[in-house]
Order: structure tokens, then C-alpha cells, then sequence
């Protein structure tokens, strides 16, 4: 058989191409299954979290802010431990971003403050020397749509089989679980509840007031969600 292949060099290069694709699938595929699947310590959005994140890309903030550390040492030392591909599990679409006009943000949630977002979205300048954000002053006024980031939640438990309402394992050893509402109503009342904790840690008043009423200003939604970036 061999000697045949040796006088047809076209069924030869067919026979060597198929040998190495074969074994590179069995080389790739495991590997590759195995960096997709979730890191520890790595949870499901919750729903205001999630709420934020749509916020944040409706206002383009993955066009000038990454979410991808790489490993390089005057990254981590910057921003941290470089970003791990199972990091990345829950995130549809991820928000790696093209370029780095303002800082990373994958790790943001380990060294800013709710207080801190708080002031900086208001007035950047204010808070970052010489910072050319523009402020955002529509978020504190402009409520966040949980309806949609309630589909969103549906779509990723039932589709993508997110693990909602299912034990998630914690990087010391314990497990949270993070719960899906049955209804619209209930989602809406389980958001309230966590954007209740959000706003103890802000000053402005309006927004507090507005949870008060039950309304979840989108600013509230964003810094959930920012503090999740650990």
C-alpha cells in the first residue's frame, strides 16, 4: 500500500493531510472544551448585573474601555491577574473591545468603589486629571430596562444552559447560587431588591429616591454590573 501511495504523490499529500488533521482534532478539541468551560469563582450575571451590561453597551463603553488583560507584566501589575478564557463563559457577546482609550475593566470591580463610579460617570474630568470621557449625566435619570434583561436571563437558562438556581463554585471552596424570577413582576421586584443595596453606598439623592419609588435608574444597573468585573 504504502509503495502505491509513494508512486501517486496526489492520494500521498491527501493521506498526510488527513493524518495531521485528524490528530490536531484530537489534540485541539479537548483543549479547547476544556478553556471554555467556566473558571472557578466565575457566576452568571445576575439581573440587574445584567440590566447593566446592556446599559453599558448601548452607550458604547467597549468601544473605548477593553475587557481583556493580556499577560504581560506591565498589565497584571496594572490591572491584575491576565483574563482566562473560562472568565469569558456567560459573557454573550464578550466585551473584549479593539483599543484602550481609557483603562481595562476587566478587573475594575476589585479597585473602585460604588462611590466612585458614582462620582465619575457624573463628571470624569472631576475625578480623572486630564480624563476626555464624556460625563453621562442621563443615566441618573433614565430607568433600566430589566424587562429585557429578564429575556436575556430566560435565553441564557434555557439555550445556553446558564447555570441559574443550580450551586456555582466559589474560589474558597464554598458555592452561591444565583436565582432566575418565574415571572416578569418577580424579576422586577428581585432587581429592586438589589439595586436597594447598590444606592446605600451612593450620595445622590434623586437616584435614591427613585429606588424608593421602586425605579431603577440606569446608572444603578451600571455600577452593578461594574462591581461584578472582578
Amino acid at each position: 500500500m504504502f509503495h502505491w501511495l509513494e508512486k501517486h504523490p496526489f492520494f500521498f499529500a491527501v493521506g498526510v493531510f488527513a493524518t495531521i488533521a485528524f490528530a490536531g482534532l484530537i489534540e485541539i478539541i479537548p483543549n479547547f472544551a476544556q478553556a471554555s468551560r467556566p473558571t472557578i469563582g466565575t457566576k452568571p450575571y445576575t439581573l440587574l448585573q445584567l440590566a447593566g451590561r446592556d446599559v453599558y453597551i448601548k452607550n458604547s463603553c467597549n468601544a473605548c474601555h477593553s475587557q481583556l488583560i493580556r499577560p504581560f507584566k506591565a498589565e497584571t501589575d496594572r490591572y491584575g491577574h491576565y483574563s482566562l478564557s473560562g472568565e469569558y463563559a456567560y459573557d454573550r457577546p464578550f466585551l473584549w473591545g479593539s483599543e484602550r482609550t481609557g483603562p481595562d475593566l476587566h478587573r475594575v470591580g476589585n479597585y473602585r468603589t460604588t462611590q466612585w463610579h458614582e462620582n465619575h460617570m457624573m463628571n470624569p474630568a472631576k475625578i480623572v486629571q486630564g480624563s476626555i470621557m464624556p460625563a453621562y449625566p442621563w443615566l441618573f435619570k433614565n430607568k433600566a430596562d430589566i424587562d429585557t434583561a429578564y429575556a436575556e436571563q430566560l435565553t441564557d437558562w434555557e439555550f445556553f444552559g446558564v447555570p441559574y438556581n443550580k450551586p456555582v463554585p466559589l474560589k474558597d471552596g464554598k458555592t452561591t447560587t444565583i436565582p432566575m424570577a418565574k415571572s416578569v413582576a418577580a424579576a422586577n421586584a428581585m432587581a429592586l431588591k438589589e439595586a436597594q443595596a447598590v444606592v446605600k453606598d451612593m450620595h445622590n439623592q434623586d437616584v435614591k429616591d427613585a429606588v424608593k419609588r421602586g425605579e431603577i435608574p440606569e446608572i444603578v444597573a451600571l455600577i452593578a454590573y461594574l462591581n461584578s468585573l472582578k
